[in-house]
């Protein structure tokens, strides 16, 4: 359903964001793409999405496919209309509307003039959102802003969601609830998604397939059974030792290369 091939992306035509990305996201699977601050995680999303274009950057190599068709050149408008949301971090609602509002904005491209079964869908699994409807977004508390940032990127039937941190600065309880949530519309919507997310061991839990981003490229990938299983990826995940040393994968890889050499030398 998503395809990344070499993808580079520049900010100001010299800042270098992402170096050669290449990732697939099969239709109808949760894939989640793992980092620490700065790996690339949000530059990938809004090059996938087009928003990159408003932060003065650019793809300037290699290219992204959805549904086979290549998308890379395509505007945001474009790309929303071939069925691809974006839910940014931060919970981007508008604040001074209220719900109501802020679903009926994620319909803009919703050829149907009745929207009530879409009303429907969202208030289905965010019942929430259904009592706070005529409220104002701004009065929400966090975790009903980002139930609200879904919900509106259900309104335009998406085939494909891209999730930026949906868990971050939220208490646990609603950690749990969204990502429930996001479970059941992935299970019952059959919507692909890609899932951007620090909370490693819950996105592995959620996710079918992982890729670990480490300063613009790709350190790791694996299904998230085999990297559960991966030795210490928790605590390189983070970059941090037992003795608090930061360190990375490819500083890991190096270890367990060399440790492997030493042990053939040592057998021989």
């Amino acid at each position: 359903m998503l395809r990344l091939t070499d993808v580079e992306v520049r900010y100001d035509r010299a800042i270098l964001a992402l170096r050669g990305v290449s990732l697939e996201v099969p239709e109808g699977s949760i894939v989640a793409l793992l980092g620490a601050n700065g790996a690339g995680k949000s530059s990938t999303l809004k090059a996938i999405s087009g928003l990159i274009r408003a932060e003065k950057g650019e793809c300037t190599d290699g290219q992204i496919e959805l549904n086979g068709e290549r998308i890379d050149r395509r505007n945001p408008t474009a790309i929303v209309k071939r069925g691809l949301m974006h839910v940014m971090e931060g919970r981007r609602v508008f604040q001074h509307l209220s719900v109501h509002d802020n679903l009926i904005a994620g319909a803009h491209t919703a050829r149907e003039r009745n929207l009530s079964a879409k009303f429907d869908r969202v208030y289905t699994y965010f019942p929430r959102l259904k009592e706070r409807q005529k409220g104002r977004a701004g009065y929400l508390s966090g975790g009903e802003q980002q139930m609200l940032a879904i919900g509106r990127a259900l309104m335009a039937d998406p085939k494909v969601l891209l999730l930026d941190e949906p868990s971050l600065g939220l208490a646990p309880l609603f950690v749990q609830e969204i990502f429930g949530i996001i479970h059941r519309i992935n299970a019952e919507e059959k919507t692909t998604i890609l899932l951007v997310e620090q909370n490693a061991r819950a996105a592995m839990q959620l996710a079918s397939y992982a890729f670990v981003l480490e300063n613009g490229r790709i350190a790791l990938s694996g299904t998230s059974e085999q990297l559960s299983k991966d030795e210490g990826i928790q605590t390189f995940y983070f970059g941090v030792t037992e003795a608090g040393d930061r360190r990375s994968f490819r500083d890991v890889r190096r270890h367990r290369r060399a440790a492997a050499i030493e042990g053939q030398h040592d057998g021989g």
